[in-house]
């Protein structure tokens, strides 16, 4: 069964905006998550996966964090995407080939992954070059 657009802004809206979805939840009260981490993947994490299955790995790599808040993030019509354009860190070594990127909760490690989806085109890491994935870069709640 399919969700509403209602219900799947408001969830999105909530997972990436940090806005309470009236009468079902409320943002964290004591510490709530201030960001969101995107990860990069050399192929798809999975359904299972998480923000290291697949992440990509070259000297001077890092996740990168978005606001959460609408700063960072734009919610409409069940599709979220990111205001500006995500920049990784340049390589100092390794080329890998980011396929997949991911969101989710933690700086580093497993944490709890919200989306994952591909990136069209793949960007080829190359060393000395920073890596960008574009603002235009979206996920659509289902």
């Amino acid at each position: 069964m399919a969700k509403s657009t209602a219900m799947a802004n408001a969830l999105l809206k909530l997972i990436y905006n940090a806005t309470a979805w009236a009468n079902v939840a409320d943002n964290a009260a004591s510490s709530p998550l201030t960001n969101i981490y995107v990860a990069a993947h050399s192929a798809d994490p999975g359904v299972a996966g998480n923000q290291t299955t697949s992440e990509i790995v070259y000297t001077g790599y890092a996740r990168q964090a978005v606001a959460r808040t609408t700063g960072g993030w734009t919610v409409t019509n069940n599709v979220v995407q990111p205001v500006a354009a995500i920049t990784f860190p340049q390589s100092s070594s390794g080329t890998p080939v980011i396929t997949h990127v991911s969101t989710g909760s933690a700086v580093s490690g497993a944490g709890v992954r919200f989306h994952a989806g591909p990136v069209t085109p793949n960007v080829t890491v190359s060393v000395s070059t920073t890596q960008v994935i574009a603002n235009a870069t979206t996920i659509t709640e289902t």
